[in-house]
């Protein structure tokens, strides 16, 4: 906790964002840091609550009632250390995580929670500042050797983790760079990839080997790793985007959203465009198919490219303003929410389908949809165009790719067809083959990505151990 009557002398307050007008023409990072001194009010207000069920809220666990206390008298150092124990990139969750924890939050229940993902951002930035995070290489080596396919922040996770276990690891990475999700699908103005670049530097002094433009199932023979390796980690995610098979959908201009976002995130980085056309929202009507946070990208990245209008349509209901905390704490809460780049100038419809895509000269030039009611049955006479020169498909993903690693080794599937292992053991149907993220999970956060990493990392560990177990945390 903080300080015993914190939470009833101080108001919570969140970092602040720049103007619409001036982020909007930048592809930096536009939220402003509290600054110490108010960091450390805000974790004053953490209150001694019984049961801490932020833990709970946090898919990592992290000890959130413990680094606030820390904060709060001023012991940055050692909560550095208590937050690095159960989140190997806090300065990733502090940008991009929803906060469920904050969901969870005693004071939620009245509407004032805890700004933990403020305080956990400020204490990793405070930490790569003062120069306290550095490279942690093991004291022996184990001998054992370990391939992880796949630098997204599971793949990262657990090849820091098993790195510092002693095992040699080689993560292969078939984009140009690593960091997998966190370089090519979250936009720059959410987080700046030095953030990713920093944390390789620090895995490759530990021993990591990254090996990137390396497509296993691909170039490189999934067989060939299994062969060579102690253990191989598959930690692809689910790429699999979900599509929308309605007429028209051959027309030019609709794109999926992964293959629009890493474009323009290659473009900040000067890195090749890779195959296919150029996507630019510039001077165009665009549709975002899909209200989470991927079409929410979408979004921020268009009117930054110079979108002449972006309108988001979501199939689903228009959620209630507020939740029935009574109903709902201390779970994650269905409620309305508008994210940063929807409050810079998109227009939102919910309770809409898509029956067909029109264009003209194979081009598409309209949408025409309808109102759905709650049954998802169209609304009679509810049909209406949107006008569109370009449409973003945004409405998740349904697997991880199956035409390659998947299928060379034969893996089984669950009934949703991720890959199938359980939550302890992360073992595939495959001898040394193990899974862990959204290739096993199913799509899902950035920080379920770390858990499972880690996790994955101990069952590993403990199976190449000579005494069947590790002191790695799971």
């Amino acid at each position: 906790m903080g300080k015993i009557t914190g939470f009833m002398e101080f108001q919570r307050a969140e970092r602040p964002y720049e103007p619409v007008e001036k982020r909007v023409k930048t592809w930096g990072e536009f939220v402003v840091p509290l600054g110490e001194k108010d960091t450390k009010i805000q974790a004053a207000r953490c209150m001694d609550c019984g049961i801490p069920y932020c833990h709970n809220g946090c898919p990592v666990n992290n000890q959130i009632p413990d680094w606030n206390d820390l904060v709060y008298n001023g012991h940055w150092r050692q909560a550095l250390d208590n937050l690095h124990s159960t989140n190997n990139f806090p300065e990733v969750t502090g940008r991009i995580c929803p906060a469920p924890c904050e969901a969870s939050c005693t004071l939620n229940l009245d509407d004032n929670p805890v700004a933990i993902k403020t305080i956990e951002c400020a204490i990793v930035d405070k930490g790569w500042e003062e120069g306290w995070i550095v490279p942690q290489p093991p004291g022996k080596k184990s001998g054992k050797i370990v391939a992880i396919v796949g630098s997204g922040p599971a793949g990262m996770a657990a090849a820091q983790q098993l790195a510092r276990a002693g095992h040699a690891v080689t993560v292969y990475e078939k984009s140009a760079r690593p960091g997998g999700l966190m370089v090519y699908g979250i936009p720059d103005f959410k987080m700046e990839k030095s953030v990713i670049e920093r944390r390789v530097k620090q895995m490759e002094a530990e021993g990591v080997t990254f090996v990137c433009n390396a497509h296993v199932g691909a170039t490189h023979k999934i067989e060939d790793l299994q062969a060579k390796y102690d253990a191989v980690l598959l930690a692809g995610g689910a790429e699999k985007p979900r599509d929308l098979t309605v007429p028209g959908r051959d027309l030019r201009g609709i794109h999926y959203a992964m293959h629009f976002l890493p474009q323009q995130n290659r473009r900040v980085a000067k890195e090749a465009l890779g195959l296919g056309t150029e996507e630019l929202a510039k001077d165009k009507h665009v549709v975002v198919i899909g209200g989470g946070d991927t079409g929410s990208d979408c979004i921020g990245t268009s009117l930054r490219q110079g979108a002449t209008s972006v309108t988001q349509l979501e199939i689903m209901p228009a959620p209630p303003e507020k939740e029935n905390k009574l109903l709902s704490w201390p779970h994650w809460p269905l409620k309305m929410r508008t994210s940063s780049s929807q409050a810079e100038g998109a227009k939102r419809d919910f309770a809409v389908t898509t029956k067909r895509f029109e264009g003209k000269g194979g081009h598409v030039t309209s949408l025409i949809c309808a109102r759905i009611d709650d049954k998802f049955k169209e609304i009679p006479d509810s049909e209406f165009t949107l006008p569109a020169d370009m449409v973003l498909l945004a409405m998740g993903f349904v697997a991880p790719v199956q035409d390659d690693v998947i299928a060379q080794l034969g893996l089984d599937l669950d009934n949703r067809g991720n890959v199938k292992a359980d939550d302890r053991a992360y073992a595939t149907s495959r001898p040394k083959v193990y899974v862990a993220g959204d290739m096993r999970r199913g799509q899902s956060l950035v920080v379920w990505a770390i858990r499972e990493g880690r996790q994955a990392a101990h069952a590993i560990d403990k199976a190449l151990s000579k005494d069947n177990r590790s002191d790695l945390p799971r």
